[in-house]
């Protein structure tokens, strides 16, 4: 458990320190009028509490990724903490604060109308394409998920709700009220409350597995995955099936370290701040509190059951992460608390994936400057679900693929726009940049290696994919100082 708090330690430290100098580069004025008070509409621009904006934004950008990934990511060991308290401060958090600064200087924009004023209509293009990409294959995911975990249970057996098909429609059907009523009608009436459950129950997770956890490897373990000499029991070995660390763990857990589902969630709270100083706790703060949540479900990954990763691995194909979840909960926490999770890990998916939709409502609606009348909003959201629902009976792992590239590269293609940014500013780009090549490194290593992708040999993917990284910064260095800065950076 050392491991842990190490790492919880390091994330809250992180935002006590760091995240005061990337405050500093963004240049916040708390004396701005923002988008909320210019565009106030009673539909998507209405004011917000702080606290509850960070709860709302801390559920919208949380689901079950924190959760889910986490828990696949356990099977490579102890290493899985290690990326998520390091992507997380590197990349992550950098990446979802820059991303609701964007939005909040850009009239609440969305990041694709954002990103054709900092590049072109051709970057633009690129990340609209992206962005609606994303945010329909969270959607997608985010349905079956919590149905199969609803119709699964065995509370539901040999009734109408063990089946997959009517949680299906029941979750669709609140989609469509969620995507189409005002933002306060539902979103900051209930998200707040759901936050707080998940905070409840990550917690409580946390606190049964320090009590009562069987399996919790030595201290030098962290290191195995380089030296299985380490290890004198197989049941202790991690990745059973010796899949590469680079890029596979970084693409398994995305959600808790860096994920760039996060960037198309900021307008939403973007236009209902009622100051600009509160895009630090509510964006960064958010991401933080998600990497806590990350890190306590690797943990039970890694320490919760007595049969190590020999086990895990099974539970994992006998039932995905959501047997694991089952598993972890009804064993920790008793029968109620049991409940509690499991019911807490349905409703989380469907807070991220109502948002999603809302937020491809506005990213089209923006995209072709389509007034927000009711009629509109109809005729942009019927199409979308319905083609959703088709997309459910499509094999799950495929989805989740499609929506694992997606994911990391527009989490990549924010980090570059945000440095043209802090180019634009003169502030310290580095805290960007950086991890932009690193996001661009894994992206190409990981699409040139996937089955979805081109299919090449592994060892080739680690240089290709560093070499492009390094030429996409030197490349918009060269961009940028043939070009004058954009006049009206605000």
């Amino acid at each position: 458990m050392l491991i842990f708090f190490i790492c919880i330690a390091l994330l809250v430290l992180a935002y006590k320190f760091y995240s005061p100098f990337v405050e500093r580069q963004a240049g916040i004025d708390p004396k701005a009028k923002t988008p909320q008070a210019r565009f106030e509409d009673g539909v998507d621009y209405v004011p917000v509490h702080p606290a509850k904006a960070f709860l709302i934004q801390f559920l919208n950008v949380a689901g079950v990724g924190p959760i889910f990934g986490p828990i696949l990511g356990a099977l490579y060991g102890p290493i899985a903490l290690v990326w998520i308290v390091l992507g997380n401060i590197i990349g992550g958090a950098v990446h979802d604060y820059f991303s609701g600064v964007l939005s909040i200087k850009e009239d609440g924009k969305s990041l694709p109308e954002i990103a054709g004023h900092y590049f072109n209509i051709y970057f633009k293009s690129v990340m609209l394409l992206f962005t609606a990409m994303l945010l329909f294959f969270v959607g997608v995911v985010f349905i079956m998920s919590p149905a199969g975990l609803l119709s699964n249970l065995d509370y539901f057996k040999d009734t109408i709700f063990g089946n997959n098909t009517f949680w299906v429609l029941v979750i669709l059907a609140y989609y469509f009220l969620a995507t189409m009523l005002p933002i306060d009608k539902i979103i900051t009436k209930l998200y707040p409350a759901f936050g707080l459950l998940m905070i409840v129950m990550t917690v409580s997770i946390a606190v049964a597995l320090m009590l009562n956890a069987p399996q919790l490897p030595e201290m030098g373990d962290v290191f195995a995955y380089f030296d299985h000499s380490h290890y004198n029991n197989e049941l202790l070995e991690p990745n059973p099936d010796g899949l590469p660390v680079w890029p596979l763990l970084f693409v398994t857990i995305t959600c808790g370290a860096i994920s760039g589902f996060h960037s198309t969630q900021a307008p939403i709270m973007a236009r209902c701040l009622t100051n600009e100083k509160y895009v630090r706790p509510v964006y960064y703060g958010a991401m933080v509190a998600e990497g806590i949540v990350a890190c306590v479900w690797a943990t039970a990954g890694i320490a919760a059951f007595p049969g190590g990763y020999v086990e895990l691995k099974s539970l994992l194909d006998q039932g995905g992460p959501g047997l694991v979840v089952n598993q972890v909960a009804t064993t920790y926490l008793g029968v109620v608390g049991g409940i509690m999770a499991i019911v807490a890990v349905a409703i989380f998916p469907i807070t991220s994936g109502d948002t999603a939709f809302r937020s491809l409502r506005l990213t089209i609606i923006d995209a072709f400057h389509i007034p927000q009348s009711m009629r509109n909003r109809l005729l942009v959201a019927v199409p979308i679900l319905t083609i959703a629902y088709f997309m459910t009976k499509i094999d799950f792992s495929l989805i989740w693929r499609y929506f694992a590239f997606s994911n990391m590269l527009l989490s990549t293609s924010v980090l570059w726009l945000a440095t043209k940014y802090l180019f634009d500013r003169g502030t310290f780009h580095w805290i960007v940049s950086l991890p932009a090549i690193g996001g661009t490194s894994v992206t190409v290593s990981y699409i040139m290696t996937a089955g979805i992708g081109l299919g090449l040999p592994q060892p080739l993917s680690q240089p290709v994919g560093i070499a492009v990284g390094v030429i996409c910064l030197v490349a918009l260095i060269i961009a940028h100082n043939r070009r004058k800065p954009v006049a009206d950076v605000k």
